[in-house]
């Protein structure tokens, strides 16, 4: 086996996971997985740069991922960023100083790139499982981009298209710098407008329009913070469990009952919520809306929930 530490720096959060891994078996056995909400895109989408206060949390939760990585003496280590990082004017800042603290140099994947690592996470395990027989539609909705990936044993189709739960909060729920709690019936419609235009674009490159039918064969299988915590306020659970959302199925009239609540509940009803991370507490209508549609897109009637994802395709990539 190969001890391999994998670093995933979004736009909302940066997640670390320490694993054991053994290409031979496809067995990924993991020693360390953890998460914390940074904010690295904070107003990304309005300025162009990185802001000085989201890059000291990037760098701060860095360190301690540092200490993580020595203590538990890591052969191989490779840091992925997404999003927000694409976007940036002052990306250099960034990669800077990452280098000083992990001394590695952070990889600006293309959406493309994240599209693959998500897809190989969320369905090495899945494939061969009659329980979730592929091909597989995989959505992995982030905080600045949802990346989009169709395919069986392999990426068939892929696309990154920018909209994710900090992106469109920011965008259409952020008015003088606050959010707009609850958001407005317009606020909603502008959010769903994006939403659909990013659709269209992705469909030309994956098939969405009805490709979760059970006719059609493909299993929908969502990834990341909005769709996971969606699943535990479903599943009813008295705290966030990795291992109860894992794999979960929920309904569309779920996900369609949960959005609606969520966009219609103050700051502080979603933060009662037993699941709601700190940070995800005001972009997590935004995520389910987008969640939402796009099972009403594809036609799904569940969606599989996988905590699975880019971290642990990534951690394949050196294993």
């Amino acid at each position: 086996m190969t001890r391999v530490a994998a670093v995933d720096c979004g736009t909302n959060s940066i997640r670390l996971l320490v694993a054991d891994a053994d290409p031979a078996t496809g067995e990924l056995i993991e020693l360390d997985r953890r998460m914390k909400i940074v904010r690295l895109g904070q107003g990304v989408d309005r300025t162009g740069r990185l802001a000085p206060e989201a890059l000291e949390r990037t760098f701060a939760a860095c360190r301690e991922y540092a200490e993580v990585i020595r203590e538990l003496s890591a052969e191989r280590v490779r840091f992925v960023a997404t999003s927000a990082s694409r976007d940036a004017e002052n990306r250099e800042e960034f990669v800077h100083g990452v280098m000083e603290i992990l001394g590695v140099e952070p990889e600006v994947i293309t959406g493309d790139q994240e599209a693959e690592f998500s897809f190989t996470g969320a369905t090495k395990e899945l494939m061969g499982r009659s329980h979730v027989p592929g091909p597989y539609l995989v959505v992995d909705i982030g905080g600045g981009s949802t990346e989009f990936v169709e395919g069986g044993e392999g990426v068939r189709a892929a696309r990154s298209v920018d909209i994710g739960c900090v992106r469109l909060t920011e965008r259409h729920l952020a008015v003088d710098g606050r959010i707009t709690d609850p958001p407005t019936e317009d606020q909603i419609a502008a959010i769903k407008r994006d939403v659909d235009t990013a659709l269209d674009l992705a469909e030309r490159t994956v098939p969405l329009t009805r490709a979760c039918r059970p006719a059609d064969g493909h299993a929908l299988v969502g990834l990341a913070g909005s769709v996971t915590t969606v699943a535990g306020i479903a599943l009813g659970l008295a705290e966030y469990e990795s291992s109860a959302i894992h794999h979960s199925r929920i309904t569309l009239d779920q996900v369609r009952e949960i959005t609606g609540k969520l966009l219609g509940s103050t700051h502080d009803e979603r933060a009662r919520i037993p699941v709601m991370h700190p940070g995800r507490v005001d972009v997590i209508g935004a995520g389910a809306l987008i969640l939402l549609s796009i099972m009403e897109r594809t036609g799904a009637e569940e969606v599989v929930v996988s905590e699975h994802d880019i971290l642990d395709g990534i951690a394949w990539s050196i294993a």
